[in-house]
């Protein structure tokens, strides 16, 4: 029988742990979908103003420690409240008084809890606030490796990581130091309670009240009534650390999103006329950007738009693509305003190559495939060799299943740069907008690209984004902004015989070409 009963025991042991870890991975596996649905759903600027190592430990490091919170805590938790309800109907049958007596130290056992949760939790939300800090640290770090080494900031490096890392300690030390007061503050409680119940017990037993045998019974009782107290407020430090991750991912997940699409337009077969009308846009409310901005580009041209930096070039393009929703005006293609239309179908419209590249790891026929979905073998070849790829993959042992890293050190800057491009290419855009497109290619991978792109453009809008004045020399028309509006507007001769900003800012790199040649 009693072989039967520890069986039982232990089956009913394994069937809890069974139950509570497919609990705590079914709670994890939606927080991790509904943590990925989010990034889709979140708008650029959350990206701008939140480091990129943070927004991964959210996602990975919080979501984790939850789920160790939730297969620890949940099982502990169950046994023990079961425990001390079980426990206590024992110790009320055999002694009303003395459980009276058992439950005095439980109040005080809440409000030592609480005084030390209280303190302490403020450091369990800082020890996982300075690890996403860590990370974002790692990952910067990563990235530049190669710049790190050549600027010899190796020791910069380790001492940023060192002071980071010191702060997590600290953080880290001062939670644990003081969720770690509970447990003997919960064992002095429980023998103040055991010392108590001993003496009652005794002038129970003295006046004839009650029988040895079941104070004897009672004093065991209450030791496995205190236990799974003590054992639950054991707890308190990996409930506080998953508290502090669920408080992080919950903020990320209740982040702003991109507002929903009204969607009562419909582009049929874009053409590519482009119109901004009156357009004004700030990041910040007291620092405005692009004011009143007025453009309009028919189907085809190429528009080139220059200007020094922070002038708002690149903000156009985000306005354009609605990566961010301007504040006054309207922008329009093929005269219907974007912000009738669905996001997916505006950004359908355009293809896009920027000055950073991104490479993901994958073949090089996945990078150049990943500008359309289902794009064949022939379709991924033709890109390649219209974007000057084809040449050198063939001279890869692998060709295009030649497998890229991440950061793609594999393969030269000039490369990577023509791998965008052509995934630009096999997406077949209406409007192409190139942001410093050629500013990382060496020159006669440069002078391929600008033939290439020459081709391409015929019948498509094309956006030019460049401080390489050289490059848009043959554009339709060149808008020249300064301050977030345009100053100049015309072709590269008309603007050059103005003698106004335009010409300032070419004759200026001029000069410097000319001096760098010289020296």
């Amino acid at each position: 029988l009693a072989a039967l009963v520890y069986l039982l025991a232990s089956g009913l042991t394994w069937l809890l742990s069974y139950i509570m870890a497919g609990v705590a991975q079914r709670t994890v596996y939606g927080l991790r979908r509904d943590a990925d649905a989010k990034l889709a759903r979140l708008p650029l600027k959350y990206f701008d103003s939140h480091a990129h190592g943070d927004v991964l430990s959210r996602v990975t490091n919080d979501i984790d420690n939850i789920a160790t919170t939730l297969q620890q805590g949940l099982s502990q938790f169950l046994t023990s409240t079961l425990t001390i309800v079980g426990v206590l109907a024992v110790m009320v049958w055999i002694s009303p008084l003395l459980a009276a007596v058992a439950l005095v130290t439980v109040p005080l056992s809440i409000v030592v809890t609480l005084l030390v949760a209280r303190r302490s939790q403020r450091h369990f939300a800082a020890q996982w606030a300075r690890t996403g800090v860590l990370n974002g640290q790692v990952e910067q770090v990563h990235t530049g490796h190669a710049l790190v080494q050549v600027f010899g900031r190796r020791r910069k490096a380790i001492e940023e990581f060192s002071q980071t890392n010191q702060a997590l300690y600290e953080a880290s030390f001062r939670a644990q130091f003081l969720s770690g007061i509970i447990m003997p503050a919960m064992a002095f409680l429980g023998n103040v309670n055991y010392v108590v119940i001993a003496a009652v017990g005794g002038y129970r037993v003295a006046t004839g009240s009650i029988t040895l045998g079941d104070v004897q019974a009672f004093i065991q009782y209450s030791r496995q009534f205190t236990m799974p107290i003590t054992q639950l407020a054991g707890q308190l430090n990996l409930l506080q650390s998953g508290l502090a991750s669920a408080e992080r991912v919950f903020e990320f997940l209740d982040s702003d999103e991109e507002a929903p699409d009204q969607a009562r337009g419909q582009l049929r077969e874009p053409q590519g006329e482009v119109a901004l009308e009156h357009v004004s846009f700030r990041y910040e409310p007291e620092k405005p950007l692009i004011t009143d901005f007025n453009l309009e580009v028919r189907p085809g041209q190429t528009i080139a738009i220059v200007g020094p930096t922070g002038a708002g070039k690149t903000t156009i393009v985000n306005l354009l693509m609605r990566f961010y929703e301007i504040d006054d005006g309207r922008i329009c293609l093929d005269g219907v305003n974007t912000r009738d239309l669905r996001r997916d179908d505006v950004r359908r419209v355009f293809g896009m190559v920027l000055q950073d590249t991104w490479i993901f790891t994958g073949t090089i026929r996945d990078n150049i495939g990943y500008g359309k979905i289902g794009a064949t073998t022939e379709e991924i070849v033709a890109a390649a060799q219209a974007a000057y790829v084809d040449p050198f993959v063939r001279t890869l042992p692998e060709g295009y299943d030649t497998v890229l890293t991440d950061d793609a050190s594999n393969i030269s800057a000039g490369q990577k740069q023509l791998l965008t491009i052509a995934r630009a290419f096999l997406a077949d855009p209406t409007v192409l907008i190139l942001d410093e497109a050629t500013s990382s290619v060496d020159t006669r991978t440069e002078v391929l690209i600008q033939h290439a792109m020459a081709r391409l453009r015929q019948n498509r809008t094309s956006f030019v984004i460049a401080h390489r004045l050289s490059t848009i020399r043959n554009a339709d028309s060149i808008v020249v902004m300064d301050q977030g509006r345009i100053v100049e507007q015309g072709s590269h001769p008309e603007l050059l015989r103005r003698g106004g900003f335009y010409y300032t800012l070419y004759n200026s790199q001029f000069s410097e070409v000319l001096e760098e040649r010289a020296s």
